[in-house]
């Protein structure tokens, strides 16, 4: 099944402050703040999350389409792409823009500074989503406000269910518009976080908001995950890590999980546990897109969890 991934591509430059910040930060001069962190060790990581969703879901076995917009700087990802096998057609190059860019720098305690420029991103509503496509299913993750209402807009318009995935993106839309993209989408993906915020935003509860859609998943970290579907709450539990290396991606790939087993028309618990066991499979390793997400590496961390094969 075709699935069409729309949302942010972006490169992650990641530095690495040998030392604690609070080291370095003098608490009643913070209004007058100017401070410089050496970093010696730094890494360019391909991110973004449509690229970061297209990469699981195609070495799942998926068929993903991108539709992104990226800047006079995207040859590198789109060589990467096309190396990967991914339908990259619908990337639109935007001239005297840079694609999407986050700098990242973290300390010795995991904490972390980021600057973000979206760049080309502002730029997504460039891009038309329409029956040619030959998209059977979707999703609407981070990218421009102005895209992600239009290309949620347009999916439901072409008769493309779609997942509603806001991502931090959240806080840029009014509660109208988000009880808009509710209406208009089949399935709703949040964080912990991002779902007490739905809450607050809408005046709803969650149980309220995912009777409007086939199903409405909350991904609750080290707890596992909850989806709400028809009349049921199905509890997913945490797949078992190798290791905890990073945490960068770790929705993307839950996600792409989800995508693969709704286009495989599986049930929710078995969706669940799919995308608990990518994730899992993602935080061990660093950067959002180098670990290996093929279907027997997927299914040997599936089965340490859950004691089967995802694909019976």
């Amino acid at each position: 099944m075709k699935t069409l991934i729309t949302g942010s591509i972006a490169y992650d430059t990641i530095m690495v402050f040998p030392d604690r910040f609070r080291n370095h930060l003098l608490p009643d001069q913070l209004h007058i703040l100017n401070v410089c962190f050496l970093t010696p060790e730094m890494r360019r990581e391909f991110g973004g999350t449509a690229g970061n969703i297209a990469y699981n879901l195609k070495q799942l076995g998926g068929d993903p389409l991108v539709m992104a917009a990226v800047g006079e700087d995207s040859e590198p990802y789109l060589y990467r792409l096309q190396r990967l096998g991914i339908d990259a057609r619908h990337l639109k190059r935007i001239a005297g823009q840079f694609t999407a860019q986050a700098f990242i720098t973290t300390d010795l305690d995991d904490n972390q500074i980021t600057a973000f420029h979206p760049g080309a991103m502002n730029h997504a509503h460039a891009s038309h989503i329409d029956a040619t496509l030959g998209a059977q299913l979707a999703i609407i993750s981070p990218d421009g406000k102005d895209g992600m209402l239009q290309h949620a807009r347009e999916c439901a318009a072409h008769g493309i269910p779609f997942m509603f995935d806001p991502g931090q993106g959240l806080p840029m839309f009014s509660p109208q518009e988000l009880l808009e993209f509710v209406r208009l989408a089949d399935y709703v993906a949040v964080n912990d976080y991002e779902g007490k915020m739905l809450e607050e935003k809408t005046g709803r509860s969650l149980e309220s908001l995912a009777r409007e859609v086939k199903a409405l998943v909350v991904t609750l970290g080290a707890l596992g995950s909850r989806i709400y579907a028809g009349e049921r709450q199905h509890e997913i539990p945490v797949a078992v890590a190798e290791r905890v290396a990073d945490p960068t991606g770790c929705g993307d790939a839950y996600r792409a999980g989800l995508l693969y087993g709704i286009a495989q028309g599986w049930d929710w618990p078995r969706i669940g546990r799919l995308g608990a066991a990518l994730g899992a499979l993602k935080i061990a390793s660093r950067g959002a897109q180098n670990h290996h997400a093929d279907r027997a590496t997927v299914e040997a961390y599936y089965r340490a969890s859950f004691g089967e094969s995802p694909w019976g």
